[in-house]
């Protein structure tokens, strides 16, 4: 048995998608196990381009089982689309489960994000407006809905209703804003449901019936260690928890199973949303970043934020989610480049910070530059360590160096044949 979670060493958008489109190929069952539609990545394959919201990319090949996780939030309609269009490409979707026990995305979430993210002002975290945060809050107050829900019209009219008593108030009377017609909703979730009822199983009996066959299994996470709630850039975070830990909880997966955890970091650094980003570069140098890398949202489409590769974030994010082995993707971006630089530290109030330190502390970091050369020779056509320039070598073995972990995979362009193990 082999369980492997991949996570997200930075602020999200790192390539996860990506690795999990590589490893899948060897892969029984995919997992994801946590966020919602907040997030997205693009795929490049044999098969096409495909944008992924919250199907796990492992769809893409035929006999791999995909499961959406007890801990992810849905949203039904974008999972119905998103299934239209990969149905459309050509892609079958009839391997895709959905676990009983993930929660649901409601109208009155997307409703709320974007009043709530208003009503913050100055304040504002960034949230991609998909609901997210408002379901989980929802989820933790016991005023959710769960995917099983959708299977008993009579049972979703009462859920809608009794969660409506406490919502309709606060749209009312805080925001100002017209009440959610209960009746409306029920009638759309359950033809939601009427679509996915076939899909929604016991995620239990599937993980464990995997997990007795000795099967390969991948689990997926969102974003990144940085935008966790407990140890991330908070309360610029997302609203669950990235790490591979909350993996064995949001997949279903005993602890003990999880094998290895990869994480996943880009050969610079990007982020979406609000809040401290030490690294980055607003000139001419996160320009070319930003172009070169087509670091815009996927799901947003907001242009990324962009900066050399931080080191200090990316070993506080190793040490934090135990990971075993890095993914170091996109390298092509930096070709040509005469010189890079690392962040190896954070200078505040004139000391040097060694470590991801609260927002109180943070806000205040400015960066610590190691001045690193670049290489002329193009990295993209490398299919193994050995045909790369030695300077992007060299670059790879700092990176090992600074992080404290082994680069295991590498990657090198946006299609799968251009990621390879070192």
């Amino acid at each position: 048995m082999a369980v492997t979670a991949v996570i997200g060493a930075q602020w999200g958008d790192e390539g996860k998608g990506k690795m999990v489109d590589y490893l899948a190929e060897r892969s029984d069952l995919v997992i994801r196990y946590q966020g919602g539609a907040n997030a997205g990545h693009t795929i490049v394959n044999p098969l096409g381009t495909f944008k992924f919201r919250l199907i796990p990319s492992g769809i893409c090949y035929p006999g791999v089982r995909c499961l959406l996780g007890p801990g992810v939030v849905v949203d039904p309609a974008t999972l119905l689309g998103e299934i239209a269009d990969l149905e459309r490409q050509g892609v079958t979707t009839e391997r895709l489960a959905i676990a009983e026990r993930a929660s649901l995305v409601m109208p009155w979430h997307l409703q709320l994000d974007r009043l709530e993210e208003e009503a913050r002002g100055d304040r504002k975290i960034g949230t991609t407006l998909r609901g997210v945060g408002p379901a989980f809050t929802a989820k933790a107050a016991r005023r959710g809905l769960q995917v099983a829900d959708l299977l008993e019209k009579d049972w979703l009219a009462d859920k809608v209703r009794w969660a409506l008593e406490g919502v309709n108030p606060v749209l009312v009377n805080i925001y100002g804003v017209a009440a959610v017609d209960a009746e409306s909703v029920i009638e759309q979730y359950w033809g939601y449901g009427e679509q996915l009822k076939e899909r929604i199983v016991d995620s239990l009996g599937l993980v464990r019936g995997a997990l007795s066959r000795d099967e390969q299994i991948l689990l997926e996470g969102q974003l990144g260690v940085l935008r966790d709630p407990d140890w991330g850039t908070y309360p610029y975070v997302t609203s669950s928890s990235p790490l591979a830990g909350s993996a064995a909880v949001g997949a279903g997966v005993p602890p003990w199973a999880i094998t290895e955890i990869l994480g996943v970091a880009k050969a610079y650094t990007t982020a979406v949303g609000e809040g401290p980003f030490p690294s980055e570069q607003e000139g001419a140098v996160g320009e070319y970043l930003r172009t070169k890398g087509g670091e815009f949202g996927v799901v947003t489409g907001r242009p990324r934020r962009c900066g050399w590769f931080d080191a200090v974030a990316t070993r506080f994010s190793v040490e934090v989610a135990g990971v075993t082995g890095l993914v170091l993707t996109k390298l092509d971006v930096l070709d040509g480049l005469p010189e890079l630089q690392i962040c190896t530290g954070y200078r505040v109030d004139g000391e040097v910070v060694n470590t991801v330190p609260p927002l109180r502390t943070l806000r205040k970091a400015t960066p610590v530059f190691e001045t690193v050369p670049g290489w002329s020779g193009a990295t993209s056509g490398a299919r193994s360590v050995g045909e790369l320039p030695e300077g992007a070598r060299q670059y790879v073995r700092r990176v090992e160096e600074l992080v404290g972990v082994p680069v295991q995979i590498l990657s090198v362009g946006p299609e799968r044949s251009a990621t390879f193990a070192l």
